[in-house]
């Protein structure tokens, strides 16, 4: 990671190797939990996999499409979500004549990473981003990646208080439930914990897991990915 500025043949190549590697944990449902993933390799997964399989993009889709009241609606995302055009196809494809800007802002990624979130710096970033955005007129705005969320306050500041941001994550989280309540899948006994496998432990990882979790991962695995 990030995916976001990788190409689609990796992406789903790396959205594969991920899928093969939870299945034989005996998942019972899978979560695309990135945007880019979602846009990009999640109808290829979905005709290879025979378990639920879910991502974040509809979810926000239809999260943005209640937000907006002037019919005019921002996503921003990785180079490689907005790139795919999937967020402004599906938007369009549920709401003919839906007037859709989109626009990548690659360094919102990192920004989110090193943890800075605030700061003239920031501000002039986010501003530089979605300026274009602001002569839209929109009037809601997806975040269109996992990691914006972290940078709300300042793309906030810089869109105004008529512009409504719409992150995906609680409307997946219902999502979710509502898929796993249908097949009867739901957990609804005992406690629950987090098993967290990496590819690589990178010297900030605890303070990233800390960062997006809101508190420390204590079961973290590095492990070997592979498609064979």
């Amino acid at each position: 990671m990030p995916y976001g500025a990788k190409s689609a043949a990796t992406i789903r190549r790396y959205a594969l190797e991920c899928a093969l590697f939870l299945l034989n944990r005996d998942v019972k449902m899978i979560v695309a939990a990135c945007n880019t993933v979602s846009a990009v390799a999640l109808p290829r997964l979905k005709e290879l996999l025979r378990i639920p399989l879910i991502g974040v993009l509809e979810p926000g889709v239809e999260a943005g499409l209640r937000a907006t009241h002037a019919n005019r609606i921002g996503v921003i995302g990785t180079q490689s979500t907005i790139s795919s055009d999937a967020y402004q196809n599906r938007l369009r494809e549920l709401r003919p004549g839906i007037d859709v800007s989109a626009r990548a802002c690659p360094l919102f990624v990192p920004l989110a990473e090193e943890g800075r979130t605030t700061g003239p710096i920031v501000h002039k970033i986010a501003e530089a981003y979605l300026k274009p955005l602001k002569h839209h007129s929109i009037d809601a705005l997806i975040l269109g990646c996992t990691h914006y969320p972290v940078l709300a306050p300042v793309i906030a500041s810089v869109m105004g208080e008529n512009v409504a941001l719409v992150d995906s994550a609680e409307t997946t989280a219902k999502a979710v439930e509502d898929v796993m309540l249908r097949e009867g899948l739901l957990r609804t006994y005992g406690p629950s914990r987090i098993n967290c496998y990496v590819t690589d432990i990178p010297l900030n990882f605890k303070k990233l897991t800390r960062r997006f979790f809101g508190k420390p991962v204590e079961r973290v695995e590095q492990v070997e990915l592979t498609t064979d």
